[in-house]
């Protein structure tokens, strides 16, 4: 009888002590698990996202519009940045006064209506300093030129919205004209490259209801 006692105790305490793991081993998973998030958060943190946000201004220029023009851009109205957003993109340009002489390109060409239905374009779009580059004469001659107008401002237009850094990446871009330019990103600056010339980005990123839009210093030509 008294070995059966003992017998007992042992079991007894041996049932105490396998519980006692449990509950110590429950507890451990418990603080691994409420670790686990804080590891998480510090991943995060670390995120390529994050790390490009804190570069400045590359990380930037992916989600706002950049460049020394965006200044002369009205801030409020239908040409504001907000107004813009919201109207298709031959719409969205007439109310911008640094895109004046673009918009009578388009409306001589006849090209309004093709523009403001077209779907998820990127414009590259000379201002009214690019177009002063051109002789008053050859400008003249070409507004009077509706097949060759056509053609150069189509040479402006990409079938598809390229962010900064796609345009950064050096990569070769369709037109709706049929040739290609070449976009490129040298130190912050942006350039879109034609076969004979080439035009800075002074204001990109710009959105409209249906295009993408970079405000260039030079006419392209095709």
């Amino acid at each position: 009888m008294k070995y059966r006692l003992l017998a007992l105790t042992g079991i007894a305490g041996l049932a105490l002590s396998t519980a006692a793991c449990s509950s110590s081993s429950s507890s451990s998973a418990a603080a691994g698990g409420s670790s686990a998030p804080a590891a998480s958060s510090s991943s995060m943190a670390s995120s390529p996202m994050a790390s490009s946000s804190a570069g400045g201004g590359s990380a930037a220029a992916t989600t706002m519009d950049f460049g020394p023009a965006c200044s002369s851009v009205p801030k409020t109205g239908a040409g504001s940045f907000t107004g813009m957003s919201t109207a298709p993109v031959a719409t969205a340009a007439s109310a911008n006064p640094v895109l004046s002489t673009l918009v009578a390109a388009v409306k001589a060409a006849g090209l309004v209506d093709t523009l403001n239905s077209a779907k998820n374009i990127t414009v590259f779009a000379p201002d009214n300093a690019a177009f002063a580059k051109i002789p008053a004469a050859t400008l003249k001659s070409l507004l009077a030129n509706k097949a060759e107008l056509t053609k150069i401002l189509t040479y402006h237009v990409a079938g598809a919205r390229y962010t900064p850094a796609q345009l950064a990446s050096g990569k070769a871009i369709k037109t709706l004209e049929g040739g290609t330019v070449t976009a490129s990103d040298m130190s912050g600056t942006y350039t879109i490259k034609a076969t004979t010339d080439s035009a800075s980005v002074v204001c990109g990123n710009v959105q409209t209801a249906n295009a993408t839009v970079y405000i260039i210093d030079t006419v392209l030509m095709p």
